[in-house]
């Protein structure tokens, strides 16, 4: 049986991040599936849009993922959610730190990890 851990679904959930805080939008992609879904507080997102937010470069100065929970849907459907805090990199809000509550869904395809969808819910910093 494939490692169904936390540990390996905040891994990926980080793999995210990462390309938003170095804008690499060739490995935000391979990350996302064709039919990836966002909903976000500024609206919903397909993996195109997901991953164009990146066109100027990194979108991320920091980040930090806690409180890590995981729901097993199926074999191959994971649901992992977790409190995110960030600093943005544009200039006017790069020093306020924010919170987002995050629940992913990530499924295996062709023996592969992707993240279909994603929502974020805005929170109360610490």
């Amino acid at each position: 049986m494939d490692d169904l851990s936390v540990e390996k679904f905040v891994a990926l959930e980080t793999a995210v991040w990462r390309t938003l805080a170095t804008g690499d939008s060739e490995a935000d992609r391979q990350l996302l599936t064709e039919d990836f879904l966002g909903v976000y507080p500024t609206g919903f997102a397909s993996r195109t849009e997901h991953v164009a937010q990146l066109a100027d470069g990194p979108t991320m100065e920091s980040y930090e993922i806690s409180d890590a929970r995981l729901l097993v849907i199926t074999p191959a459907a994971v649901m992992i959610s977790y409190r995110a805090e960030f600093r943005r990199r544009d200039s006017s809000r790069a020093s306020q730190a924010e919170v987002m509550f995050v629940s992913s869904l990530w499924c295996e395809r062709d023996g592969q990890w992707l993240n279909v969808f994603s929502q974020d819910t805005p929170g109360p910093p610490r």
